[in-house]
């Protein structure tokens, strides 16, 4: 059984995670080749992907549409990678996306790795960045692009007022953001790709006891930090609105379930229900990405028709202060 990619896999079964290749920075004050203008840059995600999806509602947050472009690549991944086809293959979902690449008209997003460095051998990962004036690939690391999007593009952003890394925290949000990266965001894959039992169970124990820890934590408090959504909630909210729809059974993180978690369900609820959000998330491309992608896990490719999950319920967190 292989993970995302061969290179991937330690001999002792264990998913270790590639580098991102690309990590250009975009600026607002001359300091780097890449300034932060409108309708220069493009977005190349997924709706399935975790990862580009936090880059997907810092774009929402921000205000930021009419300044970069986006488009969505079709949710199944087959050997060549992530493909630009027909929304309407397979889908079982109303929404609809941009299903051919209008800026480059590439086939397959890798083109787009080849055209930035042709040497390049890795796994092809989104988000991407696109520069059009260079043609080329400015980053590929999610939280890179949160970062500019929050702070380079303020300047061409509707929502100038949205700061989601505040100063007065820095350092504690950091260190709240590398715990959620190692043990909830990595960890459903550590446990989900591991091939075999040990580092399995390791990983799976790690993952279910940071969610206990954040389950305490949110029983205090409305969001991670107070009141108030920085960029550590869209980091766990990325990974808790996937959990009960793929990480629990796809991945085997089922010890417990997110909606067993009173805090966290009603939690994720709430983050759910902010305005626009909801736009952001796509159900049908997340479980066809999943099951119908990762064959080794799943050889039989059939997507399940469940759960049923309502995120639009009341869900009180109004009351804590």
């Amino acid at each position: 059984m292989k993970p995302q990619f061969p290179s991937e896999q330690s001999e002792s079964g264990e998913f270790q995670r590639q580098e991102d290749a690309f990590r250009e920075w975009i600026s607002n004050d001359g300091s780097t080749s890449y300034p932060a203008v409108a309708e220069r840059y493009h977005l190349y995600v997924s709706l399935a992907c975790p990862w580009a999806s936090r880059t997907v509602i810092f774009r929402k947050l921000k205000g930021l549409e009419e300044a970069i472009g986006m488009t969505v690549v079709d949710p199944i991944r087959d050997e060549k990678g992530w493909a630009f086809r027909n929304p309407s293959r397979g889908t079982t979902s109303a929404s609809s996306f941009q299903s051919t690449d209008p800026i480059n008209g590439f086939q397959y997003l890798s083109e787009a790795y080849a055209a930035t460095d042709p040497n390049f051998d890795g796994r092809v990962t989104v988000p991407v960045l696109w520069d059009k004036e260079t043609k080329r690939i400015v980053n590929n690391c999610e939280d890179d692009i949160c970062r500019m999007f929050n702070d380079a593009f303020n300047a061409v952003a509707q929502n100038k007022d949205v700061h989601l890394f505040p100063k007065e925290i820095e350092d504690e949000h950091a260190k709240l953001a590398d715990f959620l990266y190692e043990n909830v965001n990595n960890g459903v894959y550590r446990a989900g790709f591991a091939t075999r039992q040990r580092p399995y169970e390791i990983s799976c124990r790690k993952l279910f006891e940071a969610l206990d820890q954040l389950e305490t934590r949110l029983a205090e408090s409305r969001y991670l930090f107070d009141n108030r959504i920085v960029e550590a909630d869209w980091r766990l909210f990325c990974t808790l609105v996937r959990f009960d729809v793929v990480y629990h059974g796809h991945f085997k993180c089922n010890l417990r379930r997110i909606i067993d978690y009173r805090n966290l369900q009603s939690y994720l609820m709430d983050l759910y229900q902010q305005p626009g959000i909801a736009d952001t998330v796509n159900f049908d491309h997340i479980k066809r990405h999943y099951y119908m992608t990762h064959i080794e896990i799943n050889p039989t490719r059939i997507v399940p028709i469940g759960p049923a999950i309502d995120l639009t319920k009341p869900h009180g967190r109004d009351k804590i202060s």
